[in-house]
């Protein structure tokens, strides 16, 4: 039996123990220590949430990185084609961190009803185009159906511009397409609204249809086999860049390579900064939290000075007596941390399954505040949170070895 643990465990299942004077900080250490972990559990999931929830959505429109002609300047009218006939394609292995490659091909254009119009980018996509994303964000209708051999006039719009034109499902749309090298003015073509998105980022809402990729080849003037861009998705985003060198060391040199996070810099700068909030978050947490465990180690100390003189004249070294006020404290630190995250972690739960918190999505590209709970994180910050506090008690309790076991027995 640990002599140390074993008073400690006497100490705190004792009823002077729970209506001592030292009772009511003693509590409010607890509910510091379960505050602190609700904020930085709650913190962490939302913070990382809407990143993750955010780059999903700008690599649905975009892909993780864009491989174009060198001479393109990464816009999103696809003008100088590319060939598919690539070692790279349909099978990628240049990288094992990749998990899907696909062609796509854009045009700008204008969509127009009897009563309006609107400017708009017309996606073009082909059979090996993934859906995952859009089957999330499709709100009406059903996705397009492009492997069929015939040149199919299906196309998928956001609300947001099917609100705005004042169209739903199965309305036929005109859009015209402008090509500064043609005499003859635009060229019109007539689409079929089969499905209706939803995606919650508006920059992206207000441009994107997605139609047939061959619409794009033939207003281009282009062979089947020339599209406008390959669309690589990697399988961890955190190495985006490091995979983003492998590839374009080794791809032809007449094709360039372009992230997302380098496409849309701004975008993930601001989702930066959620990093850093997040870390303020947890140092002030655990500062406070450790102040209110000082204070409540001290008052332990304070309230028990004649047991620790006894045990000093009994024989007992001094780390040996820290060690029972160290296991008191630390306690204290588990009980907050099991309330904490009881707490914490069924908040995120509710707000998972409900979505009881909006967001404004102008502002944060997104219309519920997202969640995202991973043990990792979890295991991390209740360790972490644990041995901090095991390290700050270590400051306090070295009062201990100050007091003289006669001075102490005489304590009144």
């Amino acid at each position: 039996m640990n002599f140390e643990y074993f008073i400690a465990r006497r100490i705190v299942a004792s009823k002077d123990y729970k209506s001592s004077i030292s009772a009511p900080i003693i509590k409010i250490a607890i509910v510091a220590i379960a505050l602190g972990m609700v904020m930085m559990l709650i913190s962490i999931a939302t913070g990382f949430g809407l990143q993750k929830k955010v780059r999903e959505k700008v690599s649905a429109f975009n892909g993780d990185i864009i491989i174009t002609n060198f001479d393109t300047n990464f816009s999103d009218d696809s003008q100088i084609p590319i060939s598919k006939q690539q070692d790279f394609y349909p099978d990628f292995t240049i990288s094992d961190n990749v998990t899907n490659i696909q062609v796509t091909a854009s045009k700008t254009a204008v969509i127009r009803t009897e009563t309006d119009f609107e400017g708009i980018i017309v996606k073009g996509v082909g059979d090996d185009y993934d859906w995952k994303f859009f089957e999330e964000f499709l709100v009406e209708g059903a996705l397009p159906d492009f492997k069929t051999k015939a040149l199919g006039s299906e196309i998928l719009i956001s609300s947001f511009l099917a609100n705005r034109l004042h169209i739903g499902l199965g309305d036929k749309v005109l859009t015209y397409f402008f090509d500064s090298t043609s005499e003859k003015g635009p060229r019109t073509r007539g689409f079929n609204v089969v499905g209706i998105y939803n995606s919650g980022f508006q920059d992206f809402d207000a441009q994107f249809i997605v139609a047939d990729i061959r619409h794009i080849q033939k207003l281009n003037k282009w062979d089947d086999d020339q599209i406008g861009a390959f669309e690589v998705f990697v399988d961890d985003f955190e190495k985006i860049d490091a995979i983003n060198n492998t590839i374009y060391d080794n791809i032809g040199s007449e094709l360039d390579t372009q992230t997302i996070r380098g496409k849309y810099y701004s975008i993930f700068e601001w989702m930066d900064l959620f990093d850093f909030n997040i870390a303020l978050i947890i140092v002030m947490m655990i500062i406070v939290s450790g102040f209110n465990m000082i204070t409540a180690l001290l008052v332990l100390i304070l309230e028990r000075t004649q047991m620790i003189g006894i045990l000093k004249a009994m024989g007992s070294n001094d780390w040996s007596v820290r060690k029972i006020f160290i296991y008191n404290a630390l306690y204290l630190v588990v009980v907050g941390l099991f309330w904490g995250n009881l707490i914490g972690i069924g908040l995120l739960v509710i707000q998972d399954t409900f979505n009881l918190f909006p967001l404004n999505p102008d502002t944060y590209y997104v219309d519920q505040a997202p969640v995202y709970l991973h043990w990792s994180y979890i295991v991390a910050l209740n360790v972490g949170t644990f041995v901090l506090c095991f390290l700050i008690l270590l400051i306090p309790s070295y009062i201990i070895s100050k007091i003289s076991p006669v001075r102490a027995i005489r304590f009144e």
